[in-house]
């Protein structure tokens, strides 16, 4: 055997190996790498998708906290004036009360005190006639009593 026969054999064998690879292996393995090739691109499009809603979902739940911290101070804004409220209420509710008994104490008071006097002045003349009934019988004798009774009555 020659080596231009053998190198020739070989040639032509490393040849039909080529066509046979670039026809029958190649284009499936070709599809293959550009089939993964895509895949991992929708992937990694799918993730920056993905970074981009978690994004968008955590601004939103920022904004829905701020709203939400917001919403409460403004409520316990509004519980703090309504106790504020509720207590000057009651302040005034306690003056009104309070002046409205001191008032009822006054009038009692007046009212025993008009009583009081009135007793006073009972028990006054009440000690003004004893007094007085005393204070005749002391100096009113009996015998020149019965005298001017006698004498008033011989004139009629």
């Amino acid at each position: 055997m020659s080596i231009n026969l053998t190198l020739f054999a070989q040639a032509l064998a490393f040849a039909a190996l080529i066509w046979i690879i670039a026809t029958k292996i190649w284009p499936p393995l070709l599809s293959a790498i550009e089939e993964r090739q895509k895949k991992i691109a929708e992937g990694l499009a799918a993730a920056d998708l993905s970074q981009q809603h978690l994004a968008q979902a955590q601004e939103k739940v920022d904004a829905e906290l701020r709203t939400a911290r917001t919403k409460a101070n403004e409520i316990i804004e509004q519980a703090h004036q309504r106790a504020n409220q509720i207590i000057d209420q009651a302040k005034n509710d306690a003056i009104a009360e309070a002046a409205r008994q001191k008032a009822l104490a006054e009038d009692e008071i007046a009212a025993a005190t008009n009583r009081a006097r009135e007793d006073l002045r009972r028990q006054v003349s009440v000690l003004a006639v004893s007094g007085a009934e005393k204070l005749i019988r002391r100096e009113i004798d009996a015998s020149a009593h019965k005298a001017l009774l006698d004498e008033l009555a011989a004139e009629i």
